[in-house]
C-alpha cells in the first residue's frame, strides 16, 4: 500500500515538472515570436538570427570588440602585451560609452586609458634602461620607482654575512661598509644583490652603516614580480648583477696581488 503510494506520487511528481519545464520552454518561445505547437529548429535558428541582426550597432559592435581584447588580457601572461591589450580594450569600450550615451561607462574606460598607458611606459622604461645599464653605467637607479626609502644611523648593521636575505639595498646617503673588506661603499651603490642568487637566499658579507644615511630597498619577492611580468628585465638584471660580481671578484684579485708585492720576501738561511 505505501509502496503503491509512493510510486504514484512520484510518477505525479514528474508528471508536473515536466509540464513545468513544457510550460517554460513555451512561454520562451512565446516571447521570441514563435508557435510552441508548430515550431522547428530552423524556425528557432532564424529567429534568433534575425534578433542578433537587428542588434548591430556600431556602439555593440565596439563593445564586442573591447569584450574580445579584455578576454585577451585574461589570457596574457606578460605585462606588455597585457597593458596594449587592455588599453585597446579601453579604447574600444570608451567609444560604445560616447556612442550608447551610458557615461559611466564611457568616464571609467577613459580614466582606464592613461592609467595603462603609464604603466605601460613604466615598464618600457624599466627594461631600457636596465638594458642601458649592461652596455655602460652599472648603476641601479632606474629601480627607484619601485623602491621604498629606510634610514640607518651610525652603528646600525643592515645585515649580517649567513643572514637570510629578504631584499637588496641602494644607497643614496651616508655611508655603509663591507666590514669582511674594510670597503667603504658610495652613494649609488647597491647592496644585497647577491643575496637574490645564492643558494637559500644567504647573505654573503656584512654591511654597517659608519655615517647616517638614507637607502632604497627592494624586496626580492618584488623583483620576481617584475621578473615575471617582464622577462626580459629578467635577463638584463641578471647580465647587470653578473657584471657587478665579476668586477667585484676583479678588484678583490688586484688587492690581493698587491699584498703579495707589498708583503717583505722572507730571507732564506744558507747553510754554511
Amino acid at each position: 500500500m505505501n509502496s503503491a503510494n509512493f510510486d504514484f506520487t512520484t510518477i505525479l511528481n514528474r508528471i508536473l515538472d515536466t509540464a513545468a519545464d513544457n510550460l517554460r520552454v513555451a512561454k520562451i518561445l512565446i516571447m521570441l515570436g514563435l508557435d510552441p505547437d508548430t515550431v522547428t529548429y530552423d524556425a528557432i535558428f532564424n529567429r534568433l538570427f534575425e534578433i542578433a541582426l537587428s542588434q548591430i550597432t556600431l556602439a555593440n559592435m565596439f563593445a564586442l570588440l573591447g569584450s574580445i581584447f579584455f578576454v585577451v588580457t585574461l589570457m596574457t601572461r606578460t605585462m606588455v602585451p597585457l597593458r596594449i591589450a587592455n588599453m585597446i580594450s579601453n579604447i574600444f569600450f570608451v567609444a560604445f560609452g560616447a556612442l550608447a550615451s551610458d557615461i559611466k561607462t564611457f568616464l571609467l574606460y577613459l580614466l582606464l586609458v592613461p592609467i595603462n598607458g603609464v604603466r605601460l611606459y613604466q615598464m618600457q622604461r624599466l627594461v631600457k634602461k636596465a638594458k642601458e645599464a649592461t652596455k655602460g653605467d652599472k648603476s641601479m637607479e632606474w629601480l627607484k620607482p619601485f623602491m621604498t626609502e629606510r634610514k640607518y644611523k651610525k652603528g646600525n648593521m643592515l645585515f649580517k654575512k649567513g643572514d637570510v636575505a629578504k631584499e637588496m639595498f641602494l644607497t643614496i646617503t651616508g655611508k655603509f661598509r663591507v666590514n669582511e673588506f674594510n670597503v667603504d661603499l658610495p652613494p649609488g651603490s647597491l647592496m644585497g644583490e647577491l643575496g637574490f642568487l645564492t643558494p637559500k637566499n644567504r647573505r654573503t658579507a656584512t654591511i654597517e652603516c659608519t655615517e647616517d644615511g638614507q637607502v632604497l630597498s627592494i624586496e626580492y619577492d618584488k623583483l620576481l614580480e617584475i621578473y615575471f611580468q617582464n622577462p626580459e628585465f629578467g635577463y638584463y638584471f641578471l647580465i647587470l648583477t653578473s657584471q657587478r660580481l665579476l668586477e667585484n671578484n676583479a678588484k678583490l684579485e688586484a688587492q690581493i696581488a698587491e699584498l703579495k708585492k707589498a708583503a717583505p720576501a722572507v730571507a732564506v738561511p744558507q747553510r754554511s
